[in-house]
């Protein structure tokens, strides 16, 4: 399994957010870019709005553990960034990741997983 890197810098985020497309559900909003790679790059965002540090860093965790363990399914050479809304927050993680594949649905990114 290729395993995905993590956007980190400002500009790359920037970058998604102006060149990419997004969908958004009632928990989270995901911005796809193609990065010209063979591996996906995942950000995520998680405002002040959701929480305090202990409850950002849970919801990014949760987001992050989802999005690992269907890595899989994802179509690869993609950069990924996943804005948590402030209803995430006190949400189980099936929660989290029925949203995630629910948005990587909606981008046509989810490769042979049925649902």
């Amino acid at each position: 399994m290729i395993y995905s890197g993590s956007l980190k810098k400002n500009r790359d985020f920037q970058r998604v957010y102006k060149q990419g497309t997004s969908y958004a559900n009632r928990l989270l909003v995901m911005y796809i870019l193609e990065n010209g790679t063979d591996e996906n790059r995942l950000g995520i965002s998680v405002s002040k709005k959701v929480g305090n540090s202990v409850v950002r860093h849970r919801v990014a965790r949760l987001i992050r553990e989802s999005y690992r363990l269907n890595e899989g399914f994802f179509q690869r050479g993609l950069d990924i960034v996943v804005v948590a809304r402030v209803q995430v927050k006190g949400r189980s993680y099936q929660d989290v990741e029925r949203a995630l594949l629910h948005l990587g649905n909606l981008h046509h990114i989810i490769i042979g997983r049925k649902e």
